[in-house]
């Protein structure tokens, strides 16, 4: 959008009573925000507003400002417009189209740092704030050899395993998005700021809530089903029974998401929410390849979700490769062909290497197994 397009979509968003799931029901129903201002409420496909929603609705058909609102989304602007600070709204490009999937999608998204990252391939860890020695270490190690992968780690910034995964994550080429439950101008808790600005520089942080906005107990439910939708499944580490890990967990079924889980002592409480998943249908995870052998179905889900279409980040089989794709996929065959045979024979280096093997796995084109890299039959 424009800046002039934002602040008029701001001004409604932004206004008391409005909810995510109504307004991308308004947005479909009227293609785009002039449609929007336009649209008779006979027109809106029997969308039930509440009696707030509708007030500040016809509001904003008439141009009607609220000093309060407005307050808010010149602020909102004003941060807009400095650098490395971008704003994402319906019917923007880089909109993530995994997200937009979701029922309840963020109106828009305030993000510092790369807004395309958000769509590329996530997945999602979270787990204890207060993990145990080995819940720390198996977060690292995960988050990893995932992102080694090519994979986008998205989690919370909370303390804990979310910031063990978003640390892990920064130490490779893949980089990491974080989401925060609280106005994208006001990073908690205060001791992962160093961290935030961190992952700004090689990835993204990003949050519906807009400048000024503080860190209230609700928004960490809006903000779980941010981490989980943005990302084709979420890994929980350790959570107890009682966890906001497990909140999220559940979103991410609702929304069709992969939920994963790695087991632990029967002793450890704070093994017992991942259990308690792993009884509920979610994946017992115990090494990585657990994870990433369900990246065909996933991709299928999103591409029906996504109307048929590939996610943003992602290769088509059915156009030509760019070269850096088409060269690697010369380079495989039948056979299997292991990493390091790969590393001598493209003198890419490992960091490059390895997202580029990702995007034709995702496409379809080349399968992992235990003894390398082969190319799929047609």
């Amino acid at each position: 959008m424009t800046p002039t397009d934002l602040g008029r979509w701001l001004q409604l968003t932004l206004s008391p009573g409005q909810n995510a799931a109504c307004l991308k029901l308004l947005w479909q129903a009227a293609g785009s925000l002039g449609g929007l201002a336009a649209l008779p409420l006979a027109e809106t496909g029997g969308i039930t507003l509440s009696p707030a929603a509708l007030s500040t609705f016809l509001a904003w058909q008439q141009r009607h400002k609220d000093p309060v609102v407005d307050a808010r989304v010149q602020r909102a602007l004003r941060w807009a417009d400095e650098p490395g600070h971008c704003v994402l709204a319906y019917g923007d490009a880089d909109y993530p189209p995994l997200l937009y999937a979701c029922v309840d999608p963020p109106p828009q998204l305030f993000i510092l740092g790369d807004p395309t990252r958000l769509s590329l391939p996530q997945l999602a860890m979270v787990g204890s704030r207060h993990p145990t020695v080995d819940g720390r270490r198996l977060a690292r190690q995960f988050s990893r050899e995932l992102a080694e992968r090519g994979w986008q780690i998205t989690s919370g910034l909370a303390l804990g395993i979310d910031a063990e995964s978003h640390e892990a994550a920064l130490a490779t080429a893949a980089g990491t998005v974080a989401v925060l439950g609280s106005g994208i101008d006001n990073v908690q808790p205060v001791s992962n700021r160093r961290l935030a600005a961190a992952i700004a520089a090689n990835g993204a942080v990003v949050s519906e809530f807009p400048p000024g906005a503080p860190a209230e107990a609700w928004h960490f439910p809006e903000r779980n089903r941010l981490i989980s939708g943005l990302s084709h499944g979420v890994l929980v580490v350790e959570a107890a029974e009682r966890s906001g890990s497990l909140i999220t967990a559940r979103l991410a079924a609702e929304q069709g998401r992969e939920v994963f889980a790695i087991p632990g002592s029967i002793r450890n409480p704070l093994t017992r929410g991942c259990h308690r998943l792993i009884r509920q249908g979610a994946k017992l995870v115990e090494r990585v390849e657990d994870i990433v052998e369900e990246l065909p179905a996933l991709l299928a889900w999103q591409r029906a979700q996504c109307g048929g279409q590939p996610p943003a980040g992602a290769l088509s089989p059915s156009r030509e490769l760019p070269a850096p794709q088409a060269a690697l996929l010369a380079q495989l065959g039948f056979d299997a062909l292991p990493i390091e045979a790969l590393l001598l024979r493209t003198a890419h280096p490992v960091e490059e290497l390895l997202p580029l093997l990702l995007q034709l796995e995702l496409a379809g084109l080349i399968e992992v197994r235990v003894d390398g890299y082969v190319r799929c039959s047609a």
